[in-house]
């Protein structure tokens, strides 16, 4: 990952990092957890999406720690096959595969009395998830083809552009190794919960790429701007960068025109603005269907489960008859019962009256 930035921590509440940019609230929040984390040798879990920077923050942790002086030793894990990433990460004898023709040593044994970063951890396998919770746990580990155990002293940080709770519910992570490495977690936000980064980033952005490329492009039209400004920026500050990067080189003046933007950015009509909705899986809404079924219960409620399970079989038999156009017999198919049944169900839950809807085929 490139790096881009976030402006530098205040030195009066830390070390100064180089190369950070950015005063929203959002990032202060960043920078807060960060310093406060830092110090210690907690594992550290980064989330945020491709591009936002997490490798720059995983930096910073490793900068202002007392294991500064150790290595910085950065795995992505998404860009290896499972054997291969087990190699990288663990290290070989000669001999442990075809092709390991001398031995090897291994990114968390490079990491020792450092820090390693893990990005992309979510992309791993399960298997090796497994030895990753061991090290993690015990701090040591075996090469791959060999039997020496090899102990290690080395911090863990680890990023991931997916939801690890969703995996884990999904069963794609471990929860162990999930909880392991929750021990703070920090959300880093995407670039549009902080455009107001976006005028900083921008100049940051043209005088590093003008002083690349022999250019001299310092200023910016504000028409470009208000585009960069409303743009909903799916590759983040990634996706900034290479834009800033491509108009310096193209440019023939001393300023960054529209004209100089890709057409995806100056097509854009941004959308309204909306509330951030809770997206919740079908196993998480059925838990808390269950909670506030038994939270809204008198404490002496002797029939929960006619409480609970009763009400939403009742809600499911009118739902799928109305899917089915009320006939019944459709009905009863979807439902996974016979026709006897759900007659039985329908008079059970006073639900007679929707009985086949007029114009509809007969039973």
């Amino acid at each position: 990952m490139s790096r881009y930035g976030l402006q530098a921590l205040n030195r009066d509440t830390g070390p100064p990092v180089a190369g950070i940019i950015g005063t929203s609230p959002a990032m202060e929040e960043v920078y807060r957890l960060t310093r406060r984390v830092a110090r210690s040798n907690a594992s550290v879990l980064l989330l945020g999406e491709t591009g936002t920077g997490k490798e720059l923050i995983a930096g910073a942790i490793h900068k202002l720690s007392l294991r500064c002086n150790g290595p910085f030793v950065k795995v992505n894990c998404g860009a290896l096959s499972e054997s291969l990433l087990e190699s990288e990460l663990f290290g070989h004898v000669r001999g442990a595969y075809t092709g390991a023709v001398n031995n090897r040593t291994g990114r968390f044994e490079a990491a020792h009395t450092g820090t390693i970063f893990l990005d992309e951890i979510n992309s791993t396998s399960l298997l090796l998830q497994v030895k990753l919770l061991r090290v993690l746990q015990e701090r040591e580990f075996e090469r791959v083809g060999d039997t020496t155990t090899i102990t290690v002293d080395t911090r863990v940080i680890a990023a991931s552009n997916r939801d690890l709770a969703s995996e884990v519910q999904h069963e794609r992570f471990r929860e162990d190794l999930y909880w392991r490495l929750n021990v703070v977690p920090i959300p880093i936000p995407a670039l549009r919960k902080r455009r107001e980064d976006i005028p900083d980033l921008v100049a940051h952005f043209l005088n590093h790429y003008s002083e690349v490329n022999d250019r001299y492009v310092v200023h910016i039209q504000p028409r470009a701007m208000e585009l960069l400004q409303d743009y909903h920026w799916p590759g983040n500050v990634r996706e900034l960068q290479n834009y800033v990067e491509r108009a310096v080189v193209m440019a023939e003046g001393d300023e960054l025109t529209v004209e100089l933007l890709p057409p995806v950015l100056v097509g854009y009509t941004p959308e309204p603005e909306k509330s951030d909705i809770r997206v919740i899986d079908f196993d998480s809404l059925a838990q808390e269907v269950v909670v506030r079924g038994i939270e809204s219960a008198p404490s002496d409620d002797s029939n929960l489960h006619g409480r609970v399970v009763d009400r939403i079989e009742k809600e499911l038999i009118a739902q799928v008859l109305k899917q089915c156009n009320y006939v019944q017999t459709k009905a009863a198919t979807r439902l996974g019962i016979n026709r006897n049944t759900l007659h039985k169900k329908l008079k059970e839950y006073d639900l007679e009256h929707l009985g086949q809807a007029p114009g509809t085929e007969p039973n």
